[in-house]
């Protein structure tokens, strides 16, 4: 099937370059388009036997409202966002294609996906999924399926609360009395290392995190669980009881690594 052409809207950058990079490597005619740039939408949908979009999670449904219904019944249409129930309903109400959706579990400085996982939410057809599945286990790619509502379940926690996390130091740094240049001479390299991670998220892209947090509904629990869990460690505290606070991490460990703690 190396003689299909493949289209990209969004291929000029991030997650969508990374995609046309990948199959240009394996052989591949790909057709990217930007924002300004690249082959129009109709003519993308004529001549590309494989359409992905890969735009920023607000607009991926208008995207796909323009290009679902210009697409053949035997072709493919999937996309690369990092939420899938939105998408995967999108594409099936707006096109009679094929519909798998797509979510690369790496950025785009990821040269290779060799031990890195892809999560597939195949939704209709059978003819493309098994070419799909090949061209990732090709590059080395860790390949899971599952539905799109499980899917942003799991992200709620992998991506969601991870970023959460993030953006949260991030604006309690922001708020404290000692700006990041008093501390230089002080840090720790846990901290230095967290500091970065929160420069990349506030600095790089912050609307693509979030957007991960704000439009999965999952994440609602996930916030919950968190005010909870900062609840149960600000009365510890406003007690000082680090006797309890231990016993608390203790627990939690437990119930994380059953395994690890039963070898002690």
């Amino acid at each position: 099937m190396k003689n299909i052409q493949i289209g990209i809207i969004g291929g000029t950058r991030g997650m969508g370059k990374w995609f046309a990079d990948f199959l240009r490597k394996q052989g591949y005619q790909v057709h990217a388009s930007g924002s300004v740039t690249g082959m129009p939408v109709a003519r993308m949908a004529a001549c590309c036997q494989v359409v992905v979009i890969s735009v920023p999670i607000g607009i991926t449904a208008e995207i796909i409202a323009k290009v679902g219904p210009l697409m053949a019944k035997e072709s493919l249409l999937m996309d690369l966002t990092s939420l899938k129930v939105e998408p995967v309903k999108a594409m099936l109400n707006c096109s009679a294609a094929e519909v798998i959706g797509c979510h690369p579990l790496f950025g785009p400085q990821v040269e290779m996906p060799e031990n890195r996982h892809v999560v597939l939410c195949p939704a209709r057809g059978e003819k493309w999924l098994p070419w799909l599945r090949e061209v990732l286990a090709s590059g080395g790619a860790s390949i899971e399926e599952i539905t799109p509502a499980r899917h942003d379940e799991l992200m709620s926690i992998v991506q969601g609360l991870n970023h959460l996390n993030t953006i949260l130091m991030g604006m309690a740094l922001g708020k404290t009395a000692a700006p990041l240049a008093q501390l230089d001479r002080y840090t720790t390299p846990s901290f230095d290392s967290k500091s970065q991670m929160v420069r990349n998220v506030f600095s790089e892209n912050p609307r693509l995190y979030a957007e991960i947090i704000c439009k999965n509904p999952d994440m609602q629990q996930v916030i919950a669980v968190y005010e909870q869990a900062l609840a149960e460690i600000k009365a510890c505290v406003v007690k000082g009881e680090a006797d309890n606070l231990t016993a608390a991490m203790e627990k939690t460990a437990a119930r994380l690594w059953p395994v690890e703690n039963s070898r002690r």
